[in-house]
């Protein structure tokens, strides 16, 4: 495929897609497909449905991503990007995970786990008007492969979602209210790695090559949700119709 030049308008740095189809068959000269590569869009190419056939390629297919992929170190998603900035990628997926806490707590305040969650995602909560204590508070924890069970169970658990079908992981009893998370960033919150800030004292373990730990990378800004994946999430979301997350909605948007 090649572009269509007068089809690639965009804004400040790349297209996106506003001129309709802008890649073209070299073979035949037809319009197939949409790229959109601007600054603040995925880099994604979608095909014209009309003007292409699927077939096979005849190669064996690989084979299908488990949930034990989700424990391996490779396949955790780092907060933030080379630049320094916060990972685009994070900022998407806590605001889908944030429409999804605030239906599955009613918009009740919320009470975050000591650690990676709570460091990273509390920014976020707390913005969105579900972070606080009290009575009232419904407990959150971090649930998933690899993750060993906590007694007295948390009232909503952080769960990943499948990295092939995208359906949420849940407990054997299947009991839980859960809170979909990509998979990736869920494998840094639950599998961040070694993280002690205390120098390893006496004989250094085996692996282990130095013994100080430097502070991750974070940028001067606090974790924020993109609002656009926050908000068309919870629109789309049956529960938000009820006259208290309406009211929570409602409030929101002004």
């Amino acid at each position: 495929m090649s572009l269509i030049l007068e089809n690639c308008e965009g804004y400040c740095r790349g297209v996106d897609g506003r001129a309709g189809p802008n890649l073209e068959c070299e073979g035949c000269g037809r319009a197939v497909a949409t790229r959109m590569d601007d600054c603040g869009l995925w880099q994604t190419v979608w095909l014209e449905p009309a003007a292409v056939v699927r077939r096979p390629s005849g190669l064996p297919a690989g084979p299908h991503p488990g949930w034990d992929d989700v424990e391996r170190a490779e396949h955790r998603v780092p907060p933030v990007e080379p630049d320094g900035s916060w990972s685009r990628r994070w900022e998407a997926a806590v605001g889908v995970a944030l429409a999804h806490l605030v239906v599955a707590t009613g918009g009740r305040p919320v009470t975050l786990p000591v650690g990676p969650v709570a460091e990273l995602l509390g920014h976020a909560v707390g913005g969105h008007r579900s972070a606080g204590a009290g009575s009232d508070a419904r407990t959150v924890g971090l649930a998933g492969p690899g993750i060993r069970e906590v007694r007295p169970r948390p009232d909503v658990l952080l769960v990943p979602r499948h990295p092939l079908t995208g359906e949420p992981w849940r407990p054997p009893d299947d009991e839980a209210v859960v809170v979909p998370l990509d998979s990736g960033v869920w494998a840094y919150l639950a599998h961040p790695g070694e993280t002690s800030p205390k120098p390893a004292t006496g004989i250094l373990p085996r692996g282990v090559l130095r013994d100080d730990y430097p502070l991750p990378p974070r940028p001067r800004r606090l974790l924020t949700p993109h609002y656009r994946a926050f908000d068309d999430t919870l629109v789309r979301l049956p529960a938000i119709r009820t006259p208290q997350l309406r009211r929570y909605y409602d409030a929101c948007r002004s």
